[in-house]
């Protein structure tokens, strides 16, 4: 209200109160207030289910997982359930696990200074749980022989055997052998001249530091691979994936019943744990028998050993 109304207001007032008239009502303008603009304000989530997370002190601090993040968990969840279950991809571990297996199990069938298969490609490959008897893996993969280059596919079917009492694996496959190619002039005439040698024949480090195999220690690397193939197939299991890495030693014995000998220190690449195992094997071989494995002893774990790199 400005000073002049008010002065005018008391005028009016004084004269009423003299004259004994009746106070005379004055209407004032009205106000009009502006209003005022609020900001806005941002919802709160509600959270869900709260994780306790370890401070480092004696109380624990509740941090609210929101209802997408649950989601995005329980997804994880049910890929890996889809991955170990049904139709796999290929190039996966839990297939190409399983396709070792397989190679493995070929090498003790058939491989020999001659003959020792490689995995090159995974085509196809499902599981399928068998509850308390394990899981069954049903395959198609193209196979390699290191020496000749050879390639041949076939199917395969791999079981790991399910409850505490575990085993091997069993494997059952399509495959009936190196139908392409044949080593047997070649074996004859390496078995024919260890087997007459006055000299046990005894090697070290194959491959060397720089990957190099001599020429005529080549049949024995081979025949190391294979041999370790035996304690591959038996060591493995949906969770591992065994490679050779190298051959330490080899040492010719004296020949048993037909059989070359040799004593045989390796290390196997697990590449799932990226350890390096340091077994001790005893292998024969002969063209008619083809390898065996007596005997397979773990030695003490390698601490100086690494993983050989990826090329």
């Amino acid at each position: 209200m400005s000073p002049a109304l008010m002065r005018v207001l008391r005028v009016v007032v004084l004269l009423s109160a003299v004259r004994g008239a009746p106070l005379a009502t004055v209407t004032l303008p009205p106000v009009i207030l502006e209003p005022v603009p609020l900001e806005p304000v941002a919802p709160v989530p509600v959270p869900s289910e709260p994780v306790r997370v370890d401070s480092g002190a004696d109380q624990n601090i509740s941090i609210p997982i929101n209802t997408e993040q649950q989601q995005q968990q329980q997804q994880v969840s049910l890929d890996v359930d889809v991955m170990l279950t049904g139709e796999l991809n290929p190039n996966h571990y839990p297939a190409r696990r399983a396709a070792q297996v397989v190679l493995h199990h070929l090498n003790t069938r058939y491989g020999s200074p001659y003959w020792w298969g490689a995995l090159r490609q995974v085509h196809k490959a499902t599981a399928e749980a068998l509850g308390d008897s394990g899981r069954k893996y049903s395959l198609e993969v193209t196979l390699q022989d290191q020496i000749s280059g050879t390639k041949e596919t076939c199917t395969a079917e791999v079981v790991f055997p399910g409850g505490p009492a575990g085993g091997p694996p069993q494997v059952t496959t399509s495959y009936e052998g190196k139908s392409e190619i044949n080593t047997q002039a070649q074996e004859e005439a390496l078995y024919n001249q260890y087997n007459t040698s006055q000299n046990l024949l005894s090697g070290h480090n194959l491959p060397d530091s720089y990957g190099h195999v001599a020429p005529g220690m080549e049949p024995f690397w081979h025949l190391g691979g294979v041999a370790s193939s035996f304690v591959m197939l038996k060591e493995s299991s949906e969770n591992t994936l065994y490679n050779m890495a190298q051959v330490v030693s080899v040492t010719q014995l004296a020949t048993e019943n037909n059989q070359l000998r040799f004593n045989y220190d390796v290390l196997l690449h697990e590449m799932v744990s990226q350890e390096i195992i340091h077994w001790k094997l005893l292998a024969s071989w002969s063209p008619q028998e083809g390898v065996k494995a007596s005997q397979m002893e773990l030695l003490p774990k390698c601490h100086h050993c690494e993983p050989p790199q990826e090329h």
